[in-house]
């Protein structure tokens, strides 16, 4: 039995109930990224954000978050990178407390780039309750929710300290006697899915994988949607079969071009490393990290502002080729 605490609760009778209120209505749900962090995300939600390490994120999501000083969120650590950097940018301990409880799975590390100073510092300071889980067992939690069942079996983390301080349970299959380990359902209070096109009603294509967003789309009672451009309801219905959100779960749609940045958006544009490297190297200290934050999120007014900060139109221009290139040497 995993020692973890569950942070949500994993009764899909009771989430049932919540989404049986949710309107599934045809109704405009176009606002702009501060409307919607103001009116979805309330303090002491648990949040979840989609795509995969820095590609595809929902950056002018989280970086309203920190604007707006949302506190005490929960958050899923599943494959989080540059968004959990972005979100322990809001813990600067014994000051500001964005987050206090966190499922990790794959947290303060940026990969190649290495890992996360402040997140790394986040995590070190005891302020934040920790869940363990591995990436496949919280998409496994989210494929539970989405599918309406209370968990999903799995064999991942048999036999690991992950498993010990995860909040599963190990059962046995009742027609084999195999033991497994039964991941919890994991219904999000309200998540932020980046998207390639959306309409105003939030029927949504994403362009390569993915990942597990496709699931947490259905499992979080509260979705915001921002989409690279807004398209009209009658492209939607020319492709049908290239719908991969439906319009009845989202709650909002922003269209923020550029809105990975400095992710990656698949197809669109490339990662800024540059800008990745100045973010690791501001985190060295607290002092250095809150003039970076000052700089570039709350002494500016939305996300726009952040991009002309860091070079406007011509750097995404550049990123975009470099993006298209790497697409053409992949073909």
């Amino acid at each position: 039995m995993g020692k973890g605490r569950l942070f949500t609760d994993p009764d899909p009778e009771k989430a049932r109930k919540f989404f049986r209120d949710k309107s599934r209505s045809l109704t405009g749900k176009v606002m702009s990224v501060s409307e919607a962090v103001s009116k979805l995300v309330k303090d002491g939600d648990y949040f979840a954000s989609g795509g995969f390490g820095t590609n595809r994120i929902s950056t002018a999501v989280l970086h309203e978050i920190l604007r707006q000083g949302k506190q005490s969120l929960a958050v899923a650590g599943h494959t989080a990178t540059h968004d959990f950097q972005i979100i322990c940018a809001g813990n600067m301990l014994g000051k500001g407390k964005l987050m206090n409880r966190v499922d990790a799975a794959y947290i303060v590390g940026l990969e190649a780039r290495g890992l996360s100073p402040h997140a790394r510092r986040v995590m070190e300071s005891g302020e934040v309750e920790v869940s363990e889980w591995t990436n496949y067992t919280l998409a496994c939690r989210f494929r539970a929710a989405a599918m309406g069942v209370p968990f999903i079996p799995a064999r991942s983390m048999m036999g690991t300290d992950t498993l010990t301080y995860s909040g599963a349970k190990e059962i046995e299959c009742p027609f084999t006697g195999i033991e497994l380990v039964a991941c919890p359902a994991l219904y999000p209070d309200v998540a932020a899915i980046h998207v390639h096109e959306a309409d105003v009603y939030g029927n949504c294509r994403i362009k390569g994988i993915s990942v597990a967003d496709l699931d947490l789309a259905r499992a979080a009672k509260r979705l915001i949607i921002t989409a690279e451009r807004l398209v009209s309801n009658d492209d939607i219905r020319s492709d049908p079969t290239s719908t991969s959100i439906p319009f009845y779960c989202v709650d909002a749609v922003c269209v923020v071009p550029y809105g990975s940045y400095p992710g990656n958006m698949p197809y669109e544009y490339f990662s800024d490393e540059e800008h990745l490297r100045e973010w690791l190297q501001a985190e060295g200290d607290l002092k250095g990290l809150k003039i970076f934050l000052d700089k570039y999120i709350y002494n500016t007014k939305d996300f726009n502002e952040y991009l002309q900060l860091n070079g406007g139109l011509d750097k995404m221009e550049k990123l975009r080729r470099m993006e298209l290139m790497i697409d053409k040497a992949g073909a």
